[in-house]
């Protein structure tokens, strides 16, 4: 094994697990920031370090082509997630939201989140792929109920039974795979192994593949926030600290379809199973329009993006559904873009309701004029997550329509109108916030670093002007791969 890429994938798994068991043990905030801040660059340095050292799979772990970019990707968010996170969270021990002691715990479970994340996008066993996410569950549903109020409980607990019930299927849909592997591969580890599972797929029992996928599409799905198993998903954002929120939008539904991705690879590698595309497609689309639908009657400013959240990742699964080169490559690149751009604007909605003391959006008016670089930050983000040009969400939206305009016009339909209630409504949501009238109190100032806003909203720019040539390229291989 390559020892400079064994040591990048030791790293992402040892620095957060070792910096949570050190972050439960220090009592000072701003020692907890720092340190949780340096950990996360930390294990985005060893992110990019596989691009040029990939260490060897084995029965446990595997860098490959399709999770090399998302686990860069992840770690990216994390790192300016936890810088957004020290100011918003420091704002939150000075109101008194939160006491030292939660702080602590708070950041213990950051680092702990990161390193389930890492730990399911590096997985080589669908076992342990299994483990990760769940255990990234509990750990956010821990997180979710935070601040102890009534609310905050009351969204833990409907994630953690929602999450059970997601826990429960995928559990058993990793089961029936290797029930399928075992008359081909025998008993043991190498049955779990996901790149050998993949290479005997062909002599799998085709029966057995297609209800285990079913198990794994709803189970993983529900982690994905697609409807109709979506619920805790808007009240997970609402309630939770907003740096979580992020996290969640930007990170954990990634991971969760991720997962689906895996499998329906297995599924096209075996020609008698049942084509995965159409209950994707069904479940993206449903998620889209229900998503579009309900963006009209919501009055708490995060959970108007949490349904965003949702639309996007209907998109997304939309999109890997009808498969093929060109929607598989809109897909990638939608998945990146929605990840930057909807924790870029959650880093605004942090900083907002914070300054203006709430988060309903009948109450927050003329952020341009208070607050102008919180309020244009807020404009430009939802232009990007509306699918405005030139930002990189356009682009990916544009190559979802187009492809399915050529091959299933049909259904380009629902998938163009769900596109169009969900743009609608977020522009005439943000109008009001950004231009409406300013109420008369005096304007509190922003105590909080807005770089990692301003460096996503960069990126996702500079990505509807102009992609890299390596990252084209691999989004190229990632879509043939997955079929």
């Amino acid at each position: 094994m390559n020892d400079v890429g064994f040591s990048a994938v030791t790293a992402l798994l040892v620095v957060p697990a070792s910096t949570a068991l050190l972050l439960v043990l220090l009592p000072g905030y701003r020692v907890g920031a720092r340190l949780n801040v340096g950990a996360a660059l930390l294990s985005l340095l060893a992110a990019f370090t596989l691009f040029e050292a990939r260490p060897d799979a084995n029965l446990y772990l595997r860098v490959d082509d399709f999770n090399i970019y998302l686990i860069v990707l992840n770690n990216l968010v994390s790192f300016t997630t936890s810088v957004f996170s020290a100011s918003y969270i420091a704002h939150e021990l000075d109101t008194g939201r939160l006491t030292p002691a939660y702080l602590r715990f708070y950041h213990a479970m950051y680092q702990a989140l990161l390193f389930a994340m890492n730990l399911a996008l590096l997985a080589n066993n669908i076992g342990l792929l299994w483990v990760a996410i769940e255990l990234a569950t509990l750990i956010t549903v821990l997180m979710v109920g935070l601040y102890r109020t009534r609310a905050a409980l009351e969204a833990a607990w409907k994630y953690f039974i929602l999450g059970s019930l997601g826990i429960a299927l995928a559990l058993f849909g990793t089961i029936l795979v290797y029930l399928a592997a075992q008359p081909t591969m025998g008993e043991g580890l190498p049955a779990m192994a996901w790149d050998r599972l993949l290479a005997h797929a062909k002599a799998f029992d085709p029966a057995l593949l297609n209800l285990a996928f079913v198990f794994l599409l709803l189970g993983y799905g529900t982690k994905a926030g697609l409807v109709p198993l979506h619920a805790w998903l808007p009240d997970a954002h609402a309630e939770g600290p907003t740096p979580i929120s992020a996290v969640l939008s930007g990170l954990l539904l990634n991971v969760a379809l991720y997962a689906v991705l895996r499998f329906k690879m297995l599924m096209s590698a075996n020609p008698a199973a049942l084509a995965p595309g159409p209950l994707m497609v069904i479940l993206g689309l449903l998620s889209l329009l229900f998503a579009g639908l309900m963006l009209y009657r919501r009055g708490d400013i995060k959970r108007l993006f949490a349904y965003s959240s949702i639309e996007h990742m209907g998109i997304i699964t939309f999109a890997f559904g009808m498969g093929g080169p060109l929607a598989n490559f809109a897909g990638l690149l939608h998945m990146t873009m929605h990840s930057l751009t909807k924790s870029a604007i959650f880093f605004a909605v942090g900083h907002i309701s914070q300054v203006k003391g709430t988060q309903r959006i009948s109450t927050i008016r003329g952020l341009t004029v208070t607050h102008p670089t919180l309020g244009w930050g807020l404009v430009a983000g939802v232009i990007a997550i509306a699918g405005m040009p030139p930002f990189g969400v356009f682009m990916s939206e544009f190559l979802v329509v187009s492809s399915t305009f050529a091959r299933q016009p049909l259904l380009a339909l629902p998938l163009v109108i769900g596109l169009l209630l969900a743009f609608g409504t977020l522009l005439w949501r943000v109008h009001g916030v950004a231009f409406g009238k300013p109420d008369g109190g005096p304007a509190a100032p922003v105590q909080a670093s807005i770089l990692p806003l301003l460096a996503h909203l960069a990126l996702v720019l500079i990505a509807g002007i102009w992609l890299p040539g390596p990252l084209v390229a691999w989004f190229l291989h990632v879509a043939v791969l997955l079929g």
